[in-house]
């Protein structure tokens, strides 16, 4: 594609939900504006890459059903993430590759293989108005993206210029990071970890646990394991009744609440702030990508981690986005 050109997408069917997403617009949690942006940083990062993008250029987060995208300028594609096969004109394209679309053609999808979320990025990037630094889309703030909100047919989006890329470059295998079957998340104890019992904290990671069919950007929901036993105490003022109630404290981000001690919630992208439950422990940041891949009623486990552990495995997951950028740049 030539340096410079632009191209512009129309949205003839827009899938299930298909935003614009980006790295997210960090900074501003403590205004009850969470980060956004794609649920699987790395996977986003590598479709950037392979068209020519920076790596937090705006893209289309596709969830379980991609969209319908009619192309009205010749434009250089690539997807990645869960296993969608895009098809150009009806015409299968692979994965993890950047793929060339003329003008008229139609950009669509094949059934769900594996995975839950699609990254389809095109060269120069999806052009929609930059609202507190990041073009990510938050739907429940109707903030960012295209007019705050999920795709719809009709839509029309441009990209900026395009650089210069080749068709045809692919992310090696091992670099194509995805859930293992059964899925593990790491948890680092702590917060409200005294809360609980010993025995309970043993249960929590022996248990196998199962997506709930609540799952989206704001907080994944699990259920099958045993419910959590809590030390006894007298609630403290402004405490609900339930034991998994405190008084309202901040949530991190990946933080794992448990309402009731029966159902975890670990928190994500679209996360609010604070509230009133307790919480066991954090995912670390080397697996939050991994959670937003994960099926309604996919099975999952969560491992216990220490600090050391969890750094170690946030230097290994830089490793592997400074190696895929040095083979795509």
């Amino acid at each position: 594609m030539a340096e410079g050109k632009a191209a512009v997408l129309e949205i003839v069917k827009p899938g299930l939900s298909t935003t614009v997403q980006d790295l997210g617009r960090p900074g501003y949690y403590h205004l009850g504006i969470p980060l956004s942006g794609a649920m699987d940083r790395q996977a986003l990062i590598a479709a950037n890459l392979l068209v020519g993008n920076d790596k937090g250029d705006a893209a289309l987060e596709a969830v379980f059903m991609g969209p319908e995208i009619r192309f009205l300028s010749d434009a250089l594609v690539a997807v990645t993430g869960a296993e969608l096969p895009p098809k150009v004109d009806g015409m299968e394209q692979p994965t993890w590759t950047s793929f060339p679309v003329k003008a008229g053609q139609v950009l669509s999808f094949g059934f769900l293989k594996s995975g839950a979320r699609a990254y389809i990025a095109v060269a120069g990037g999806i052009d929609v108005p930059v609202v507190l630094g990041s073009r990510s889309t938050y739907t429940l703030g109707a903030l960012g993206g295209h007019e705050g909100r999920a795709l719809k047919a009709g839509d029309l989006l441009p990209t900026g210029p395009a650089r210069p890329a080749p068709a045809g470059r692919s992310v090696p295998a091992d670099l194509r990071r995805m859930p293992a079957t059964p899925g593990v998340l790491r948890v680092l104890p702590g917060l409200y970890w005294h809360r609980i019992t010993e025995a309970a904290g043993v249960r929590f990671f022996e248990d196998s646990w199962k997506v709930a069919p609540e799952a989206d950007r704001i907080g994944y929901r699990f259920r099958g394991g045993r419910p959590l036993e809590f030390v006894p105490r007298e609630q403290p003022f402004g405490a609900g009744s339930d034991p998994s109630n405190i008084v309202d404290s901040c949530y991190p981000y990946g933080s794992v609440q448990v309402p009731g001690g029966t159902e975890p919630i670990v928190l994500h992208r679209d996360a609010v702030s604070g509230g009133g439950y307790f919480m066991i422990g954090t995912v670390i940041s080397a697996d939050m990508d991994l959670i937003g891949q994960l099926q309604p009623h996919q099975t999952a486990r969560f491992e216990a981690v220490d600090m050391a552990q969890a750094l170690e495995a946030r230097r290994q997951s830089g490793e592997q986005l400074k190696k895929l950028a040095e083979i795509l740049t």
